[in-house]
């Protein structure tokens, strides 16, 4: 018998509410972890939460303002447990492919197309780890969850993989490369995440910095919500944001508070695996507060509703 908790994920016109999809991957989280300790006698503590930052762009009660493709998950696995034998580690993914289809159904039928991807920039020594589900009812295209060595609260492991991410954005944004040539529909999610980067961040930007990117992802955020579909467009927008260097700004943000602990976000991989998901509390003051207004936000709109 399970104790999943399965919560109202798709309204209508298959359009997604972030606060209940951000819950269901927590309930996930849990499930795996009972069934772990029931099965195995393993116990692992697991956080779990939605990855890419679709919350940002959501109506007040939650719900997504477009129709959501691709479904991300990060998973924070504890260190130094029996997960370290690799025979472990695969009970829990088929565990978490199990209670992943169960989750979703009826609304997806979610099957393992693969699993055991790295993350570029991840940790040498611990590097995270990729799962990736396809949905044959084609509601959405994939669901991939993201592995991470540092079992953490949700919201520092969302801001501590920004640091990756920069690092893996920064090839299509270097100034002194030029800009890249790829699909449009490859630089419409990248353009997708330097505005989910940016929103995250925000609060530990300077104010010039702020003043320079403000109207630049604003401008972006208002040609995806009137429906960006035209490769001329996109690609005038990704020169645009190359132009402005806002991954440079994005870097500067993150650098100092990190230098302090003697880590340098331009080497993220070889950071003591210690340090994978750290978030140095200067930062953690400035950006998690954000993240918890706005899950707030969403569940008092939501009770608003039930009245």
């Amino acid at each position: 018998m399970t104790d999943l908790i399965k919560t109202p994920v798709f309204a209508e016109n298959n359009l997604i509410n972030l606060y209940h999809l951000n819950e269901l991957y927590q309930n996930i989280a849990t499930e795996v972890g009972r069934r772990m300790q029931d099965a195995y006698q393993i116990e692992v503590p697991i956080t779990s939460g939605v990855w890419g930052g679709t919350y940002l762009i959501a109506h007040p009660d939650g719900l997504a303002k477009r129709r959501i493709w691709r479904l991300y998950s990060i998973v924070n696995l504890p260190q130094n447990t029996p997960l370290d034998k690799h025979a472990n580690l695969e009970r829990l993914v088929s565990i978490y492919c199990d209670v992943f289809a169960e989750a979703f159904a009826p609304d997806l039928d979610l099957k393992l197309k693969m699993w055991g991807g790295t993350l570029p920039h991840s940790n040498v020594a611990k590097p995270s780890l990729t799962l990736h589900m396809e949905d044959s009812t084609e509601t959405v295209s994939w669901l991939r969850a993201f592995f991470v060595w540092n079992q953490v609260p949700w919201e520092e492991s969302i801001i501590s993989d920004t640091v990756r991410i920069i690092k893996e954005y920064k090839e299509f944004f270097d100034l002194k490369k030029g800009p890249v040539t790829k699909d449009p529909k490859d630089i419409k999610f990248l353009l997708q995440d330097i505005i989910i980067i940016y929103r995250t961040l925000q609060n530990a930007c300077s104010e010039d910095f702020q003043e320079h990117a403000n109207p630049i992802i604003e401008q972006v955020v208002n040609q995806f919500l009137t429906g960006l579909h035209d490769s001329i467009e996109i690609i005038d927008l990704y020169e645009m944001v190359f132009k402005n260097a806002l991954i440079y700004g994005f870097e500067e943000s993150l650098e100092a508070p990190f230098a302090k602990a003697g880590l340098d976000i331009r080497n993220v991989e070889n950071w003591p695996v210690e340090k994978i998901n750290w978030v140095p509390d200067e930062l953690k003051e400035k950006l998690i507060p954000p993240i918890q207004q706005i899950f707030s936000g969403f569940k008092a709109e939501l009770e608003k509703k039930k009245l």
